[in-house]
C-alpha cells in the first residue's frame, strides 16, 4: 500500500523499463527533488492547486512571438544555471549568456553598416569589431544575429502595431577580416513583460522587473562552437541587480560618446553618436 513514504521510490520504480538512460536519469532525478520538496515544505494541496494554475496559466500566455516559460525560467535564475552548467569555456573566448525570451522571428539580412533602428527613436549608436578564433585569427564570413529593444525598451514583437517586423534585428555577415559594424540607438534598462503569471510572480515576491541595457549576439563561424551572449552598457542602471541573473563582467563594454565628424562620414552616421567596440572570441570545435 502507498504511502507518503514509499511513493517516491514507488514512482521512481515505475520508470525501470524506460530505454533511454538519459530519460530515466531525468526522470528519476525530477521525482525524487519534487517529491523533496513537497516533504521539506508540507506543501498544501490549495498551495499545489494554486501551483497548477500557476503552470497552465503560464502556458496560455505562449504565443508565436512570446515565450512565458522561458520567461519563467529566466526570473527563477534557471536558465542562466543551465547556461552555466554548460558553458565552460576555452580562457579567452567570449562568454555566453541567456537567450531570452524575445528571440521569437528570424532577424532579417542587413549588408555590413545597415541601421537596425528603423524608428530613429534612440540615441544614434555604432557598434563595430571583429570574430575572431581564440589566437586572434580573424574568421571571415562568421554571422552575426543581432537583436536589442527600440529606445524606450520594447522588442517589435511586443508592438506589432508600432514597430515594423524585424526592427532592432540584423543578420550580418563578417567581411574577409572577420569585421562587423552596424548602426542601431543605444539600448536602454527596460522592464521584461509583467502582464502576465511571471509579473505576478514577481509583484507577490517584492522583485522589480528590470532588465540592464544590452544588445542580444549569436555569433558562429565554421570549425568553431556559436556563442549567445549579449554586450551590456557600461554604468547602465540594473547591472547588479539584472531581473534575470544574466550580467558578467566580461560582457560590460562602453558606449563611448564620439564627436569625430570624418568617422561619422565613414559610418554614415549623424554626428556627435555613440561608439562600441568589442571583439567576439569564438572557441574552436573539437
Amino acid at each position: 500500500m502507498t504511502t507518503h513514504v514509499t511513493v517516491t521510490d514507488e514512482a521512481v520504480a515505475s520508470l525501470r523499463d524506460t530505454a533511454d538512460p538519459r530519460l530515466h536519469e531525468l526522470m528519476s532525478g525530477l521525482i525524487r527533488h519534487l517529491h523533496a520538496f513537497a516533504q521539506e515544505t508540507r506543501l498544501t494541496q490549495a498551495e499545489w492547486e494554486r501551483a497548477i494554475r500557476f503552470l497552465t496559466e503560464t502556458g496560455q500566455a505562449c504565443t508565436d512571438t512570446r515565450q512565458e516559460f522561458i520567461l519563467l525560467s529566466d526570473v527563477l535564475g534557471l536558465s542562466m544555471l543551465v547556461e552555466t552548467i554548460n558553458g565552460d569555456r576555452v580562457d579567452g573566448s567570449t562568454e555566453s549568456t541567456v537567450l531570452g525570451p524575445f528571440h521569437m522571428t528570424e532577424s532579417p539580412v542587413r549588408e555590413l553598416g545597415a541601421n537596425i533602428d528603423l524608428l530613429g527613436g534612440g540615441e544614434p549608436c555604432v557598434v563595430s569589431g571583429r570574430v575572431v578564433s581564440q589566437d586572434g585569427t580573424p574568421l571571415p564570413g562568421a554571422l552575426l544575429d543581432v537583436w536589442q529593444a527600440d529606445g524606450n525598451g520594447f522588442y517589435d514583437v511586443q508592438q506589432p502595431d508600432v514597430q515594423p517586423p524585424g526592427n532592432g534585428r540584423g543578420l550580418f555577415t563578417a567581411d574577409a577580416e572577420g569585421r562587423f559594424w552596424f548602426r542601431t540607438c543605444v539600448p536602454s534598462p527596460y522592464p521584461i513583460p509583467t502582464d502576465g503569471p511571471v509579473g505576478d510572480l514577481l509583484r507577490a515576491t517584492g522583485r522589480h522587473p528590470y532588465r540592464p541595457a544590452h544588445i542580444h549576439f549569436i555569433a558562429s563561424a565554421d570549425g568553431h562552437a556559436p556563442v549567445t551572449t549579449h554586450i551590456f552598457v557600461a554604468g547602465s542602471d540594473y547591472l547588479d541587480s539584472d531581473a534575470v541573473f544574466a550580467v558578467k563582467q566580461s560582457l560590460v563594454a562602453d558606449f563611448a560618446p564620439s564627436d569625430d565628424p570624418s568617422l561619422a562620414r565613414e559610418f554614415g552616421i549623424a554626428n556627435p553618436f555613440r561608439h562600441a567596440q568589442f571583439d567576439l572570441v569564438l572557441e574552436q570545435s573539437a
